[in-house]
């Protein structure tokens, strides 16, 4: 069914993901970094999800400490254009939103 995917591309969390991960390979705790607000768990929780719909590959490495990287495959990779665009357009619109929900909230 297409909604599965509607919703995990349309998850704010797979979206984020996704546009950190654009053009890099990204290890745990630099894409915890580089999202704000999201915790360890949910961040587990997104890239498995991510990985299993075959979007993010997972490279685990034989060193101590064991490394592993995060990055965006062929399909991910199309989904990067669209990821940026809606981003671009909750930053722009995101004043405006929020007066909205201002106004609504006061009546």
């Amino acid at each position: 069914m297409i909604r599965d995917v509607l919703d995990r591309v349309g998850d704010k969390w797979s979206l984020l993901v996704v546009a950190t991960l654009d053009g890099d390979t990204m290890r745990f705790s630099e894409l915890l970094r580089h999202i704000p607000g999201i915790s360890q768990r949910m961040l587990t929780l997104t890239l498995r999800q991510l990985e299993r719909d075959g979007l993010v590959t997972r490279t685990a490495f034989a060193e101590v400490p064991p490394r592993v990287e995060y990055a965006l495959t062929a399909l991910g990779r199309t989904f990067v254009d669209i990821a940026h665009t809606i981003a671009r357009w909750a930053i722009t619109n995101h004043p405006t939103i929020e007066e909205s929900r201002a106004a609504y909230d006061a009546r």
